[in-house]
């Protein structure tokens, strides 16, 4: 059951011309072809053992993964069919289906709410996999970025009355950070090796953006979450974690003076000239367009912006950032941990082959080649090294992250509405922080009274 697998060759078909995603499929598939035409990976010399059945709805890593797949062959004699099923709805319909036909495949994922995840293990359908990320003194476990786990991760005293424990595998991760343009930091006189540490310098920046007549920062803001992912990031650094919670919970007022700060940084941002114009109703698309044709000295957006914005404009040249920080009191969170996820059929015959396939797509080497394949965060700490750098910049702040998904409690939807249109209106100008916090209090009492009846 613990039997250890030969470390393959890296990957060997990462190609620096790839600016479509299109592109790097096909390209994947003919390299593919051709390496086991000419015997660069080896074929299996014994017969197959096991054939392994995973479902998955990653249109983008498929030709990789059956690149893999044939490599696993060669090394071990199991067979692994990696089934391809999307669009996801299309996905989560069929993994419903066979799960209330009693018939999934070996390995699949959910897409999906905890609570769903927490359905299917109830349902026995999910093995756990604490034993196994356990043994060897946690030596698979501590493969991972903490915050890899945390999505697949039930913990003690978990209101979905899950046994405590891991129940899921990552195979990559993201996070939602800054990123800026190197060579208009040039033009602007700055250090492009340099970017703004604290949000005084971030101010400064934003008066000589608008001197030179440039967009500054760019987002698809008219998409209300990435206006709630970037105001999280600075309450948590205001105020911490505890006392964010606690705002949810509905023991702090919205009204408090740390959450009126969080509000004005937005009216700060504005007046320097640090946001772009028109950003409140931008999508992410035409955000990428912008930052990535140099039209742009900064971006807010995540890690599956390298693969947009090299498939936009492969000569980009710049790096990712924390958000400038304005407290020393607690640290910058960011949003990010969740990514794709394999978990095992508890009810498969084949689940300690499953357990050992899952392991060695784990590894650095595997990890690696689907990150420079994908353009995707690898879940494996271990593989940073070995990713371009700009993803690896993205990566390294992992412990860093936060998700509203782990907090155990979630904000009233109208008060997230209420909060992020209310943010809106303090960027053009409509309404005061003040105004804004008051507003955005009263919903939430409002709310908390119809959860009291």
């Amino acid at each position: 059951m613990k039997s250890q697998i030969p470390k393959p060759k890296p990957c060997a078909f990462t190609r620096p011309e790839r600016s479509r995603r299109v592109s790097l499929c096909l390209c994947l598939w003919t390299l593919t072809f051709v390496i086991l035409m000419s015997g660069c990976c080896p074929k299996p010399t014994g017969k197959t053992t096991t054939t392994l059945t995973i479902w998955h709805w990653m249109t983008d890593r498929q030709p990789v993964f059956q690149e893999l797949s044939t490599r696993y062959e060669a090394q071990t004699a199991v067979k692994v069919n990696f089934d391809l099923y999307a669009p996801s709805d299309a996905y989560t319909q069929k993994v419903r289906a066979a799960a209330q036909g009693i018939n999934l495949p070996d390995i699949f994922g959910i897409l999906g709410e905890k609570r769903d995840f927490a359905s299917f293990i109830k349902a026995g359908h999910i093995l756990d996999l604490t034993p196994y990320m356990e043994e060897n003194n946690g030596s698979w476990k501590n493969n991972f970025f903490s915050k890899a786990l945390a999505v697949n991760e039930f913990p003690q005293g978990n209101n979905y009355g899950i046994n405590p424990g891991f129940y899921g595998v990552p195979i990559d991760i993201m996070t939602i950070q800054m990123v800026y343009n190197k060579d208009l930091f040039k033009e602007l006189g700055l250090n492009p090796n340099k970017p703004p540490l604290t949000f005084e310098e971030l101010l400064d920046i934003g008066k000589k953006i608008r001197s030179a007549n440039m967009h500054g920062l760019v987002s698809g803001w008219g998409e209300l979450w990435m206006i709630d992912c970037l105001a999280n990031n600075y309450a948590f650094n205001i105020m911490g974690q505890d006392k964010v919670l606690a705002t949810i919970k509905g023991e702090v007022p919205y009204t408090d003076p740390d959450w009126i700060r969080v509000f004005s940084i937005f009216k700060e941002m504005q007046e320097a000239g640090v946001l772009a114009s028109g950003i409140i109703t931008m999508v992410n698309k035409t955000a990428e367009q912008l930052f990535a044709n140099n039209k742009a000295v900064f971006a807010f957006n995540g890690s599956w912006c390298v693969n947009v914005y090299k498939a936009m404009n492969p000569s980009l040249n710049y790096a990712a950032m924390l958000p400038p920080k304005i407290s020393d009191k607690y640290p910058m969170r960011i949003w990010g941990g969740a990514g794709s996820s394999f978990i095992i059929n508890a009810r498969s015959k084949n689940k300690e082959e499953a357990v050992k396939f899952l392991k060695w797509l784990t590894e650095k080497d595997q990890q690696a080649c689907l990150s420079e394949a994908t353009l995707n965060l690898p879940a494996n700490k271990e593989s940073l090294s070995e990713i371009p750098q700009v993803l690896a910049q993205f990566a390294d702040d992992m412990e860093l992250t936060t998700h509203p998904n782990i907090w155990g409690v979630s904000e009233f939807p109208a008060v997230i509405e209420a909060f992020n249109k209310g943010i809106q209106s303090i960027i053009i100008q409509e309404k005061t922080p003040e105004q804004v916090a008051a507003a955005v209090q009263k919903i939430k009492e409002r709310e908390l009274a119809k959860k009291r009846q």
